[in-house]
């Protein structure tokens, strides 16, 4: 197995035909149980990536709730079920591809908050208020017209803008950016995805602080504290037959079974009247959504009619694009922390990218009403579970498609209270901001240029967005695009933060050595030798033509593609 730090000079935990793991001595205690290129049995690959999918749920149905009544679509309307099949089902289609073919780390694709801002935009200034219609005087499908119309602009919006992130992706030109990331510029990027959430998770926690402190409590006691703990397990092998196995159920499933404790004792609660009724703790405040959903639909492209497109929508919607693929960057460095694998290389970071584009427009044509981005909440899962294979996300990707497909299993999920996603969301979002900050460990703290580096390249990442959420309409220019797409950008932290970090550690003086340079570019050599062997960001198949024919280094997104990752680490 692979350490989370690369240390491959420690023998760590083995696995016993892939299940029962055993303790062996090892200074390096922290050590992965399955790094990026192992494959789990299946039957821990369904659990693990169950508990992925639980991970990504809450925040991913958030999105459709939000844009329905500015969509006018009433709350009793069995569409807003639609909805969430359809945003679930094209977010397992995206992962798979993300994982398969794109910057192929486990990483899991969702709705993204980014696209909501200009969605909103869209949808408020180029339609007339939902109050303002006449619904007493209309029929079920002017109705049903009035919503789909909306709907429809918003789709072209996003497919047509989404063209940008694929041409910035496959032709290279992202990459062109890595030449200057440093870990000064890593660090805010990577610590602000973290950081940035914490109003979203203490928004939901604060539904009910207990049972979002109980699942905290949980995750962290089967995470840390019962970590080394093993359990009996009945399992059958053809070769053994039926035998028991010692498994740290702990260890694996912390978030999955803090969940589903916290929610047993909320179905508890809410079954003894023990909740105040509308209380975001009770499990039956969304039931209806899953009566009204169908037993089985298939989401298809065009579902809601063919999808227009307007200039305004298109150019507005950039800012979300640009935001996103910020966005995404520092989640695969992180990813790649945590998964035990190598910083992704230029190669794989363009066809990530191009592959998000891919997703993006997906998610317009099939009508999503949002587009894609990585999940740091489920980057955060791999640091808690130690566990960073891509077949298990793989799998959760499988999971999503099922339970899109299957809109009443797929909706039951959607009674998770969010006190116990908020539980949740604290723990993975401090674990994706640890990660950032980890990076620093190449960088001399000793120096002053540096803490003004790091200390301004953060605080202006968490005081601009505030700003900008307290002044909504303070950017003016006259320019009504323009005031769309500097809004959106200066309420992404993640932006700010890693630009100011790119931006003053490139220019400020500075030795190589006290900004890490040395140590990072050692770090990153050593990395391409272990990715050489390992091959982790191959290509699944067609690899050996690929590195035969010459002409494919000059591709930017094949793995023979040399890049320009590794240039600034030598510049003097």
């Amino acid at each position: 197995m692979v350490s989370s730090d690369g240390d491959e000079g420690c023998k760590g935990e083995k696995v016993d035909e892939g299940v029962t793991l055993q303790k062996e001595s090892c200074k390096n205690t922290d050590l992965l149980l399955y790094s990026v290129d192992d494959v789990p049995p299946w039957s821990l690959c369904c659990l693990l990536g169950l508990q992925h999918y639980l991970t990504m749920v809450g925040s991913t149905i958030t999105i459709p709730f939000i844009l329905t009544p500015l969509l006018c679509i009433e709350d009793t309307d069995p569409v807003r079920g639609q909805l969430v099949c359809t945003i679930i089902f094209v977010s397992g289609l995206i992962t798979l591809l993300q994982t398969t073919l794109g910057v192929r780390l486990p990483i899991v694709q969702g709705g993204t908050a980014s696209f909501l801002v200009p969605t909103m935009a869209i949808l408020t200034t180029s339609f007339p208020p939902c109050a303002d219609l006449p619904w007493a005087n209309m029929t079920v499908g002017e109705r049903q017209e009035e919503w789909q119309v909306r709907m429809r602009e918003v789709q072209g919006a996003i497919a047509v803008s989404s063209l940008f992130q694929i041409i910035v992706g496959f032709s290279g030109l992202i990459g062109l950016l890595l030449t200057w990331i440093t870990p000064l510029a890593i660090v805010p990027t990577i610590t602000l995805v973290g950081l940035s959430l914490l109003r979203v998770a203490g928004r939901v926690a604060s539904h009910h602080w207990g049972i979002a402190f109980m699942t905290m409590g949980l995750i962290i006691i089967f995470s840390q504290f019962l970590k080394n703990v093993s359990l009996p397990i009945p399992v059958y092998t053809k070769s053994k037959g039926c035998s028991i196995s010692w498994i740290p159920v702990f260890k694996l499933f912390p978030v999955l079974l803090a969940v589903v404790l916290s929610w047993c004792l909320c179905v508890v609660l809410t079954l003894t009247d023990a909740l105040p009724p509308h209380n975001k703790a009770r499990t039956d405040l969304l039931t209806g959504l899953i009566t009204d959903s169908p037993w089985f639909s298939l989401p298809y492209p065009g579902q809601w009619g063919v999808p227009t497109v307007s200039v305004a929508g298109v150019v507005g919607m950039l800012a979300g694009v640009l935001a996103s693929v910020i966005d995404s960057i520092g989640d695969y460095y992180a990813c790649a922390r945590m998964a035990g694998a190598p910083p992704p290389p230029t190669h794989a970071v363009n066809r990530g990218i191009g592959v998000e584009g891919l997703g993006c427009m997906l998610g317009g044509l099939w009508g999503t009403g949002n587009g894609t981005s990585s999940y740091g909440s489920n980057i955060g899962v791999i640091g808690v579970t130690k566990v960073g294979s891509r077949r298990v996300v793989q799998v959760s990707g499988l999971i999503m498609l099922a339970f899109g497909m299957l809109g009443k299993v797929g909706t039951i999920f959607v009674t998770i209270p969010e006190p116990v996603m908020g539980g949740v969301f604290c723990v993975m979002f401090g674990m994706v901001a640890a990660v950032g900050l980890s990076t620093l460990q190449y960088v001399d703290l000793n120096s002053s240029r540096n803490l003004l580096v790091l200390g301004f390249s953060i605080f202006m990442g968490l005081a601009i967005p505030e700003w900008m959420r307290t002044n909504p309409d303070i950017i003016n220019t006259g320019l009504p695009l323009l005031n769309q797409i500097l809004t959106v950008l200066l309420k992404t932290s993640m932006f700010i933060g890693g630009f100011l970090g790119l931006l003053l550690d490139n220019t400020m003086p500075g030795t190589p050595e006290e900004r890490g340079l040395i140590e990072w570019s050692a770090h990153l050599t050593t990395n391409k030798q272990q990715q050489q062997q390992n091959s982790t960001y191959d290509l699944p198949f067609g690899m050996q033509a690929i590195r035969k024919a010459s002409w494919t280094r000059y591709i930017p997104f094949l793995p023979t593609y040399t890049g320009f990752t590794t240039k600034c680490c030598t510049r003097k």
